[in-house]
């Protein structure tokens, strides 16, 4: 017929279009994507309206014997266009996901390829008119506006007209029999969201170029007609930012907790377990290089105190202190057993290689102390196993091998005498103690926000950065603020992004002043350690914390407790283990104060996990990882 798009261009048309449209979307994904920063706040209900041209196509085998024509050939295909015209209402309470309906006109009529036989040529052109009723899924899985919809669709018959026409001859008006009186079908589309007002408006425009796919039942219940159509359409849609403003608003409260003085330095004495493990490298049965082996000769001038009071120049760096006594660690038995001569130890090797090889490790262990320290070889037992009774290796583990297996190739010392591997007290300079940080708490943080950062300003107008964040709380140092100034008065703003893109900005004004003397009395510190994961829980030494650290908190005194974990495992599931031996830690101070009727003592207890910013050592070695696996409790000086 004169005037009709040929099906098979209509088609390749379509196609196109769908190609371009996508491409488009690409670029804008590609070219929108440094803009993430300034996402704004999203409306959950959004209203409005969409328009579009349907571009329909039929493939049927409709019959002309009902036109009263015997014969006559069929038709097969054919194509047209209509019009969409609808309200629209989206529901977003979710950043990707969220829903849509829309209920409005839906044109799906069109012409029929014409056929020709005996001289005569036959056309038919129909009007299939619907109220379609469309609810969709939204899914918006990008950082662009760029989004995807899919659901079923409800056809409910409007229209169902046909002008059937022999040429040359009559031309027949008339309705569909058998046309069904609602259809079932399916979309599936895409969008963009074009914003069209200021993102921190509290009315939100949209504009909204989309492309849908339509595919289902056919307009009749006899004969094969099948109808897609493909929708290119254009929605406009408002939304109000109020409630989810309000609920954010209210939702994220900022607090700033700032030190009352910042210590220049502080003089802390450390009861400093020691690990009674040695550690031995992949291949060799010799103690490796770290361990610090002596002479006969020296060994015979070594005395533990030589490192528990160390040259005032060695005070700082904890974690260089507590190396330096872990490494000496032999020669520390080696001392204890020459001063308790009646003591003995058992070293019980363990190698993946097999029990005979752990037994290698094990008398490298003895011939050091027997050759150094001239302890009685009948004093030191030694065992052979493939793995530690509790190892970090756990069965069917797959993950971060590289670090889990170093850690059961080892020799573990033990004794019945615990005056062999009894802690020693280390004398150290903490240069950034935990108490002149500056404690930021954004409640909400977890449900709310994507992250945070704050910005520190001082009375000049210089500005510090920190973040960004995704916890409820963090902690930045007070000398990290203040830099070379004695004191200074601060602004500190909160600069959150909601999960749904809002910049939330809070204040808070804290003043910072920097000791000009060090501290006289010297502040204590125990460290309790843990086994892998939580093979050993708090429990385990609450006759060490109710014996031996509770008597020494002062009534109305202070105390920080932090935990920390090694980087193995899941960082979230670290910081709860971290979290919840350092409240378990707390609570058992806490009962033990309370029975000694001290009930003014002030804690700060914070879980840490695996934030190398605050591990108290590096994970490469064994070694330092298994220090890393601890609570510290600090009493700080009155």
């Amino acid at each position: 017929m004169k005037g009709e798009m040929h099906p098979m261009k209509l088609r390749t048309a379509n196609e196109r279009f769908i190609r371009a449209l996508f491409t488009l979307a690409v670029v804008l994904s590609q070219t929108l994507a440094s803009a993430q920063g300034s996402r704004r706040l999203e409306p959950q209900w959004w209203f409005g309206g969409e328009v579009g041209p349907n571009f329909n196509s039929y493939s049927s085998d409709i019959s002309q014997q009902q036109f009263g024509l015997a014969g006559a050939p069929n038709f097969t295909q054919g194509s047209g266009a209509g019009v969409f015209l609808s309200p629209l209402l989206e529901y977003r309470p979710d950043p990707i996901w969220g829903g849509m309906l829309a209920l409005g006109f839906d044109g799906r009529g069109g012409s029929f390829t014409d056929v020709a036989s005996g001289g005569s040529n036959y056309s038919l052109r129909t009007s299939m008119n619907y109220i379609s009723l469309e609810p969709s899924v939204r899914a918006t899985p990008f950082i662009v506006p760029f989004y995807f919809f899919a659901g079923p669709r409800f056809g409910f018959t409007v229209a169902k007209s046909f002008t059937h026409t022999v040429s040359p001859g009559t031309e027949t008006n008339g309705e569909w029999t058998n046309a069904r009186g609602t259809v079932l079908g399916a979309q599936l589309g895409a969008g963009y969201d074009i914003p069209l007002s200021d993102p921190n408006s509290p009315s939100q425009l949209d504009l909204s170029p989309f492309v849908a796919f339509h595919f289902g039942q056919g307009p009749r219940s006899e004969e094969r007609w099948s109808l897609t159509t493909v929708r290119l359409g254009l929605a406009m849609k408002i939304g109000s930012t109020g409630g989810v403003r309000r609920a954010v608003e209210t939702g994220v409260q900022f607090s700033v907790r700032a030190p009352k003085l910042i210590p220049v330095e502080r003089k802390v004495k450390e009861t400093f377990p020691i690990r009674n493990f040695i550690f031995f490298d992949e291949g060799s049965n010799a103690i490796p290089a770290r361990y610090i082996k002596l002479a006969h000769e020296e060994a015979a001038r070594f005395r533990e105190e030589q490192l528990v009071q160390p040259e005032p120049k060695d005070l700082s760096g904890r974690s260089r202190r507590q190396l330096t006594v872990y490494h000496n660690i032999l020669n520390i038995l080696g001392d204890r057993m020459r001063r308790h001569p009646s003591a003995s130890v058992k070293l019980i090797g363990s190698s993946e290689q097999g029990t005979a090889n752990g037994r290698e490790l094990a008398e490298a262990v003895k011939r050091y102390l027997a050759d150094a320290f001239g302890i009685e070889e009948q004093r030191i037992l030694t065992e052979g196993r493939s793995k530690p009774e509790i190892p970090s290796m756990q069965p069917g583990a797959t993950r971060e091998l590289e670090l889990v297996r170093p850690e059961d190739r080892r020799v573990d010392i033990t004794s019945a005498e615990p005056q062999l591997l009894e802690p020693v007290q280390i004398i150290s300079l903490q240069e950034d103690p935990l108490d002149s940080d500056v404690l930021l708490t954004v409640t909400g943080a977890e449900d709310l926000l994507a992250s945070w950062s704050v910005a520190a300003t001082d009375e000049n107008g210089a500005t510090k950065r920190y973040g960004p964040f995704t916890s409820p709380e963090e902690r930045i140092s007070g000398k990290t603020i203040l830099g070379d100034r004695m004191q200074g008065r601060y602004t500190v703003v909160l600069d959150g992004i909601t999960k749904s893109g809002q910049t939330v900005e809070k204040e808070q004004t804290i003043r910072l002043v920097r000791s000009d003397q060090p501290e006289e009395e010297p502040g204590l510190r125990f460290s309790i350690l843990f086994e892998f994961d939580q093979s050993k829980t708090v429990s385990t030494y609450e006759r060490f914390l109710t014996g031996t650290v509770a008597p020494l908190i002062p009534e109305g005194g202070s105390v920080i407790i932090h935990g920390h974990t090694d980087i193995i495992g899941e960082e979230s599931h670290n910081l709860k283990l971290a979290r919840d031996r350092a409240q378990e830690t707390m609570a058992v101070l806490q009962r033990e104060l309370a029975k000694a009727g001290k009930r003014r003592v002030k804690f700060d207890t914070y879980g840490f996990g695996e934030d190398v910013r605050r591990a108290p050592f590096d994970n490469r070695l064994p070694e330092e990882r298994f220090y890393n696996r601890t609570v510290i409790i600090d009493i700080l000086p009155e």
